[in-house]
């Protein structure tokens, strides 16, 4: 069994399939953040390290294969390519654009866990033992995703349960708004029961220990129409 802190970034243009899958694999003890696109997964790349990326081929605009080449010029992380297109040229493709692995659609769940568990146990460990820490940083404002810890500068946060749910559904969901329907929802997976009304509120409070100035937010911030949005460093 893989270490259940593996990170892994979804790459899909579907939001149901990556809604699906984020749930599936958080199922299966990863912590998961996931990526509308091309763009949206190279924004996450700059501040987060992954242990891993599932990417869907057939993307609008900057496709699978191209963001594949692209980041193997300065990324090692393992690439499971997913598409629809089963054919073994197509396979090929994707192993010599720099994937790990490839798999083709429709597949069992299942089978995609199986897939990301024999890459990871192919990629080699750190000679130093010593795991780089998996932060979000926001000014001098750190957040420890392992251990859902908050920092300010070398002192620790105290976050209140709530807080610390927020924090896990906001951080992976990093540059991506999140609806106050979506967050209740969350929360009571999390096993925090909240109402819309509600999580205003605790979006205030948590401002308090995230913001330089609360009332002009610039990392937990208002996305008019859409929710809220973490947007770190």
């Amino acid at each position: 069994m893989i270490d259940s802190d593996a990170h892994i970034l979804i790459v899909d243009d579907d939001e149901r399939i990556r809604g699906l899958l984020k749930q599936f694999l958080n199922r299966n003890g990863f912590f998961v953040s996931a990526a509308r696109d091309a763009a949206h997964a190279r924004r996450l790349l700059l501040g987060l390290e992954f242990d891993l990326i599932v990417l869907d081929v057939m993307m609008p605009g900057e496709d699978g294969l191209t963001l594949t080449r692209s980041l193997r010029e300065t990324l090692s992380t393992p690439i499971l390519l997913l598409t629809a297109k089963g054919e073994a040229s197509e396979r090929i493709l994707g192993l010599e654009s720099g994937a790990d692995d490839y798999l083709a659609k429709p597949f069992e769940p299942k089978e995609l866990v199986l897939r990301i568990n024999s890459i990871l146990r192919r990629v080699p460990k750190e000679d130093s033992g010593v795991t780089p820490p998996k932060t979000m940083q926001m000014g001098s404002v750190r957040y420890d995703l392992t251990r859902g810890e908050l920092w300010h500068d070398d002192a620790p946060v105290k976050l209140t349960a709530t807080e610390s749910a927020l924090m896990r559904i906001f951080s992976a969901n990093a540059h991506q708004p999140v609806s106050r329907a979506k967050l209740v929802e969350d929360l009571a997976r999390n096993g925090v029961q909240s109402q819309e009304r509600a999580v205003d509120v605790q979006i205030t409070r948590l401002r308090r220990k995230l913001e330089t100035d609360p009332k002009v937010p610039r990392y937990l911030q208002t996305v008019r129409g859409a929710g809220y949005m973490l947007a770190p460093d």
